[in-house]
C-alpha cells in the first residue's frame, strides 16, 4: 500500500515501523535483494513527497526520486542504524535535491525562471494556491540552511529536535535558521 507508506515512513509513527525499516535496511546491506525491493517499495512515496517539497515541481521531484532509488543500492551501506531510517533517508533525498540544483545551475536554469514558469501556468481563480506557491517559491530561494529548516518545520511539520537531527546541528541553530528565514521572507514578500 504505497499511500500508507508516506505517512508512516515520513514520521516513523510507530517504533515497530521504524524497526521494520532498520531491519530491511540491514538485510539489504547484507545482500538480500528482496529486502532491498521491499525497502524501496515502502519508501518511494516518502522519497517523492520529500523531493517534491524541496523542488516545488513534479518533474524535478520525479528525477530526484529516481536518482535516490538508483543511489540507494550504492550508498545503503553507509546507513549505520544509529538514527531512524527516515532521518538518514531525509539526508539522502536532500543531498540529491542539492545535486539536481547544482546540475540545473550549470545549465543556467535559475530559480526565478522556474518561479515565473510556475506562476504563468496557474489559473487566475487559484489566487490562494498562487499565494501559497509564491510563498514556498520564496522559501526555496532562501539560503540552504534557512530553506531546509523552514521546509522541515513548516512543510514536513517536524519539531526542532527532529529537524536538528536531520540537519545535523543543535536545536538552537534550527531556531536561529527559522528566525532568520522569517526575517528574510518579510523583506522578500
Amino acid at each position: 500500500m504505497p499511500g500508507v507508506a508516506v505517512a508512516e515512513a515520513g514520521s516513523d509513527i510507530s517504533s515497530s515501523r521504524g524497526e521494520e525499516m532498520k531491519a530491511l535496511a540491514r538485510d539489504a546491506i547484507a545482500g538480500d535483494r528482496a529486502a532491498f525491493g521491499a525497502l524501496l517499495e515502502a519508501q518511494y512515496d516518502f522519497v517523492f513527497a520529500t523531493a517534491f517539497k524541496w523542488c516545488g515541481n513534479r518533474e524535478d521531484a520525479e528525477d530526484v526520486a529516481q536518482d535516490v532509488c538508483v543511489k540507494l543500492s550504492r550508498i545503503l551501506k553507509t546507513y549505520d542504524g544509529r538514527a531512524a531510517f527516515s532521518t538518514w533517508l531525509y539526508r539522502v533525498v536532500i543531498n540529491a535535491v542539492y545535486d539536481l540544483q547544482r546540475f540545473r545551475m550549470r545549465q543556467n536554469k535559475q530559480a526565478q525562471e522556474l518561479k515565473a514558469t510556475a506562476m504563468a501556468q496557474m489559473a487566475p481563480s487559484q489566487e490562494q494556491s498562487a499565494l501559497t506557491s509564491e510563498l514556498w517559491a520564496a522559501v526555496r530561494a532562501l539560503p540552504d540552511r534557512q530553506r531546509d529548516a523552514m521546509l522541515l518545520v513548516y512543510g514536513e511539520e517536524k519539531n526542532h529536535a527532529e529537524v536538528a537531527q536531520i540537519m545535523d546541528c543543535r536545536e538552537s541553530t534550527v531556531s536561529w535558521h527559522v528566525h532568520a528565514a522569517k526575517k528574510a521572507l518579510k523583506k522578500l514578500l
